[in-house]
C-alpha cells in the first residue's frame, strides 16, 4: 500500500483509491424546460429513516448540475445488472429517453420503468461540497423488484455474485 496526500499532483491516485469502493449505479431524473432530464450517478446513499432521506451528489462541472439543483422533485433509479445500456445513455446525454418506457410520478418527475428500485423525492436541502453539491431528497414513495444490482468499481461495471 502506497500512502499519498490528496492534492493537485495526486488527483489520479485519489480517484483510483476512491474507485476501490464498489457502488451501485443510479440514474436521477427530473423535469426541465426542455423535457425529461436524466443523469447517471454513483454518489447515492441513504441518510435517514425518519424522515426518509436519501442523497446524491452531482458535479458542479456538469451542464445538468444547475437544473437538478433547482428541481423541486426528482426520482432516483437504482439500476439492475442488465441495465448498463440505461446507465450509459445518461452519462453524456441527459435528454435521450428513447427506447425506454417512462411514466411520471404524481409531481411530474420522470420514472424509468423496469429499474431495480426507485425513489420519488422532494428536495429537502442542498449543501456545497467542493466540486460537487450534495442534494438531499425526502422520499415520498419508493418501489423495488427482485434482481441483481449493477455495480461500479475501479472504473468498470460488474454484478454481485451470491
Amino acid at each position: 500500500m502506497s500512502r499519498f496526500v490528496p492534492g493537485p499532483d495526486t488527483t489520479h491516485d485519489f480517484r483510483a483509491t476512491l474507485g476501490r469502493f464498489a457502488t451501485g449505479v443510479t440514474v436521477v431524473t427530473c423535469q426541465s424546460e426542455r423535457g425529461p432530464l436524466g443523469m447517471t450517478a454513483n454518489s447515492f446513499a441513504s441518510v435517514s429513516l425518519d424522515p426518509p432521506l436519501v442523497l446524491w451528489s452531482p458535479a458542479k462541472s456538469s451542464s445538468r448540475h444547475d437544473i437538478f439543483l433547482g428541481a423541486e422533485h426528482f426520482c432516483i433509479h437504482i439500476l439492475g445488472k442488465e441495465q448498463r445500456d440505461v446507465c450509459m445513455k445518461f452519462v453524456k446525454d441527459g435528454l435521450d429517453f428513447s427506447d425506454l418506457s417512462v411514466t411520471t410520478d404524481p409531481n411530474g418527475a420522470p420514472l424509468i420503468e423496469g429499474c431495480l428500485a426507485h425513489f420519488e423525492c422532494r428536495l429537502h436541502a442542498t449543501h456545497d461540497a467542493g466540486d460537487h453539491t450534495i442534494i438531499l431528497g425526502e422520499v415520498k414513495a419508493a418501489a423495488a423488484r427482485d434482481g441483481e444490482p449493477l455495480i461500479f468499481s475501479a472504473g468498470d461495471f460488474g454484478g454481485f455474485n451470491r
